[in-house]
């Protein structure tokens, strides 16, 4: 697997995003599914597993990755966030969000920083956190506060590297002035621009980008035409049968690309985010291993010139309907 800089962390160009891994996201999955599928990861190279504590009911994902990697840590890039699994008895603050249960409660307290570190290393049963993550600012506590207390952390080698997700360019450069952030993750595919000012603020500051839902969550496998129960996606607009419909017939002219240069969608759409910037990695999820190794084949792509302005030109007139989670 080739491998990108976050900051002087170096990972795989595209790594693994559990969270579709525990029950509720994408319908119900049991624990031996999940386990065969991290082990097909890690075997196949995409040996950046992310995780958080919100995922899942008590933790969930990150004992499983936990489990995943006992017995391999040295090769596995362990990264998890913080911020939303509130301890009982702690207040929290809404954070709006596009999709139908309209926020998030977060609290990124500085007093909770330790306690919410030490919670996910018991989880991971591991005794440090390779990169670490804020999972959404909190809209009461100002960033640079809970980055001091992320440092602390990395002082006392609890964690290796510092991580911000969902965060705009200015809370990026605020948190950065007072520790060097390692890594953004933030959400960026085909049918999710990235912010370009945020883009440039991690160019200029030397900040990775970490891509989440890569895929659309899931729509840019070009395999989704309905949603089954409990799944996570009934919350989102874009998944709505109506914008489903819709969004699928606006895609046609990039699964008829990826079809005459012999890849899936799925793998022009994860090539395609490689290709927009050098450092840049991709973590998207799957419960499939043959899947898995398909996304992962997307690492050694190489996309012309040409191709890439088509795809650019097809993007223009593809206007989504539905919003997304931020």
């Amino acid at each position: 697997m080739k491998t990108r800089q976050l900051g002087s962390l170096q990972v795989p160009a595209i790594g693994y995003g559990a969270m579709v891994l525990s029950p509720g996201i994408y319908g119900d999955i049991d624990d031996t599914r999940a386990q065969a599928a991290l082990k097909a990861a890690l075997d196949a190279g995409a040996t950046h597993v992310d995780s958080s504590d919100a995922y899942g009911v008590d933790s969930h994902n990150e004992r499983l990755v936990g489990r995943a990697i006992k017995g391999r840590r040295d090769e596995v890039v362990v990264a998890t966030k913080f911020g939303l699994a509130i301890p009982e008895g702690e207040p929290s603050r809404p954070h709006p969000v596009g999709y139908a249960f309209g926020e998030l409660h977060v609290n990124a307290d500085p007093r909770l920083v330790r306690r919410y570190a030490e919670r996910s290393l018991r989880n991971l049963d591991t005794d440090v956190i390779d990169l670490y993550y804020l999972h959404y600012p909190d809209p009461g506590v100002p960033i640079e506060d809970t980055v001091g207390a992320m440092a602390g952390l990395v002082r006392d080698g609890l964690i290796k590297h510092i991580g911000l997700s969902n965060v705009t360019a200015g809370q990026l450069r605020a948190a950065h002035a007072v520790h060097p952030v390692s890594a953004v993750q933030n959400e960026w595919s085909m049918w999710r621009p990235v912010d370009p000012g945020l883009l440039a603020t991690a160019r200029e500051l030397g900040v990775g980008i970490v891509a989440w839902s890569p895929l659309g969550t899931g729509f840019l496998t070009g395999t989704v035409q309905s949603l089954g129960e409990n799944d996570f996606r009934h919350n989102a607009p874009r998944f709505s049968a109506e914008n489903l419909a819709a969004n699928n017939d606006r895609y046609a002219p990039i699964r008829s690309l990826a079809a005459q240069l012999g890849i899936t969608p799925a793998q022009l759409a994860l090539s395609w985010l490689l290709h927009q910037d050098e450092h840049v990695v991709a973590i998207p999820g799957s419960r499939t291993p043959s899947h898995i190794e398909e996304n992962l084949a997307a690492a050694d792509l190489t996309l012309h010139p040409d191709t890439l302005a088509r795809i650019d030109e097809a993007l223009n007139k593809f206007e989504v309907t539905g919003g997304t989670l931020l």
